[in-house]
């Protein structure tokens, strides 16, 4: 899966979409004004408003862009995505993140504020993700790869929101085991123990579950 650039396009448009997604990842769209993201990108706060209307019209160019972005881990056939998530090659979206946005890129983190705050895009983003890895699941249960679960969706929504915590709590849990997880040196580490937990389980049988 080749990386989610953000500096690609060299347009002065691109430039202010870029310089306003680094800064509504690290301070929220509340918190900036035109005036800021003009300077970042180097150009005019006309030059911006030319472009995108208002700052809110910038901030829809933001949220589609990174909504694509995001859409693409996605973009794999699924009968290959269920494959690569099982047996020796398995991944997790939380490692497809990973391959796919470099150190440095500002979509982790504006994810992440989208996600936690409750923000409109982010709610279409999860909801589309949960039916994607509904689908997903079902597959990887015809290929054999999974167990057949009474409750399809809450296993869907459990194994989604395992993976974006990695996202989610990135700071916190680099902290905790003394490598960001995004990684690779990280996420190699991250991946292996939860796949040993998703293939082996994390608990011993109990005496009682053994007469069973």
């Amino acid at each position: 899966m080749s990386s989610v650039a953000d500096g690609g396009d060299l347009t002065a448009k691109a430039h202010i979409r870029n310089a306003a997604l680094r800064l509504f990842a690290e301070r929220g769209h509340d918190a900036v004004t035109v005036r800021e993201i003009a300077s970042v990108a180097g150009v005019s706060p006309a030059l911006v408003v030319h472009h995108f209307g208002s700052k809110e019209g910038l901030r829809s160019a933001v949220d589609e862009y990174a909504g694509r972005a995001f859409d693409a881990l996605f973009a794999m056939d699924e009968q290959e995505l269920a494959e690569a998530m099982t047996g020796d090659n398995w991944v997790s979206i939380g490692e497809l993140f990973a391959r796919a946005f470099p150190p440095g890129s500002p979509l982790p983190a504006y994810l992440r504020r989208l996600l936690l705050t409750n923000d409109p895009a982010g709610a279409a983003l999860f909801g589309r993700w949960f039916a994607q890895t509904r689908q997903l699941l079902e597959t990887m249960n015809q290929l054999g790869a999974t167990r057949p679960s009474g409750d399809p969706a809450v296993r869907a929504a459990f194994l989604l929101v395992n993976d974006l915590a990695v996202l989610l709590l990135r700071n916190q849990v680099a902290a905790a085991i003394g490598v960001d997880p995004l990684t690779p040196q990280g996420m190699t580490r991250w991946a292996k123990e939860v796949t040993a937990v998703y293939q082996d389980g994390a608990f011993a049988t109990s005496p009682g579950e053994e007469q069973r």
